[in-house]
């Protein structure tokens, strides 16, 4: 006989629970969750039969980083596109694949939430079958819904109503806070509901994990490398060193490490000085959901959260996870920078 599992709590029953919190809300931040919820499953569909139909490989097209898209990439993006702002509570989306935002009509709805997303990070390793994933975050509209402008969109992670995540590996995964603690829900596929498996995470406040790509270390700082180099050896009163473990997806890797605790580190190199990660469609999403477990994330300098975006797809340097390694990290980079 299947055992039954401990918690049938959807995720939509979940939202509504936290929507319950508000007596004043209209639904739309609640609604705006579901349509996330089901570009997810609708994504977590392809991605389980690829290699199976003609979804595999490259389009032969470049986004606005200059990086090959992937068929995955375009797919998922358009879902994304297609299935947010329907009900008009989105005045503007942001996506990692498109060079402009979009701003949306608002005249039929309340037009209250600005969505920045990456459709599927590490879609590079799709065709080698490695875990993928959905970057999300959530701003609310700050101008009059007439006026709505950059200015809105240009906010820093700080400010965020909400950010999440999804990974598509042997399950598929929804992870996201609205402030009130982070969640995390797991497809079941029998059924096709999210089912809340992973209530209110605490990430280790230490880890012993440490991820990053290890091939650009010629092309880091002097600083970068001691701190990597220490990292593995060891530090005073951290005996013995962390453990490295790198998979290339940056939603994956977060993920493992928000569960068993450790640190992610993209740092600037030679020829992307100012980093790699976009702000505002990975590395701030992500900072929200670390800080709200209990973690941390810094561009090296000073907290993620509190920096301002210029642009949609500013880039920064970053160092996320367990609190104590991440700001041994910056206070290591920051007290390097004052020397300089």
């Amino acid at each position: 006989m299947t055992q039954v599992p401990r918690n049938l709590q959807t995720i939509e029953a979940h939202m509504l629970e936290l929507q319950s919190l508000h007596p004043g809300a209209s639904g739309d931040f609640t609604g705006l969750l579901n349509d996330i919820t089901f570009a997810a499953k609708i994504i977590s569909r392809e991605v389980t039969k690829a290699g199976l139909v003609d979804i595999l490989g490259a389009t032969g097209e470049e986004n606005v980083q200059g990086e090959a898209v992937q068929k995955l990439d375009d797919y998922a993006n358009k879902v994304f596109l297609n299935c947010l702002g329907k009900r008009g509570q989105v005045c503007i989306m942001g996506s990692e694949e498109t060079a402009e935002p979009v701003y949306l009509p608002v005249s039929q709805g309340s037009g209250r939430y600005i969505v920045v997303f990456d459709p599927l990070d590490g879609s590079s390793n799709i065709d080698a079958n490695v875990s993928v994933g959905t970057i999300f975050g959530i701003w609310r509209r700050r101008s009059d819904r007439a006026h709505v402008c950059a200015e809105d969109l240009l906010q820093p992670g700080r400010d965020l109503v909400a950010s999440g995540y999804i990974v598509y590996g042997s399950s598929t995964m929804f992870v996201y806070t609205a402030g009130k603690g982070v969640h995390g829900f797991t497809l079941d596929p029998s059924i096709g509901e999210f089912l809340l498996s992973h209530e209110n995470i605490a990430t280790p406040f230490s880890g012993h994990l440490y991820s990053v790509n290890e091939a650009y270390q010629n092309d880091w700082s002097a600083e970068v490398r001691e701190v990597v180099g220490i990292l593995k050896g060891g530090r005073p009163g951290r005996p013995g060193g962390m453990s490295g473990r790198y998979i290339g997806s940056l939603v994956a890797d977060f993920h493992r490490n928000l569960l068993y605790g450790g640190t992610y580190l993209y740092p600037p190199t030679t020829d992307k000085p100012a980093g790699k990660l976009r702000l505002m469609c990975e590395a701030a999403p992500l900072a929200f959901i670390a800080e709200h477990a209990g973690g941390y994330a810094s561009d090296g300098a000073g907290p993620i959260l509190d920096i301002v975006p210029d642009g949609l797809h500013m880039r920064v340097p970053l160092y996320i996870g367990s609190r104590e390694d991440v700001l041994w990290i910056e206070k290591k980079l920051s007290a390097a920078g004052d020397k300089l």
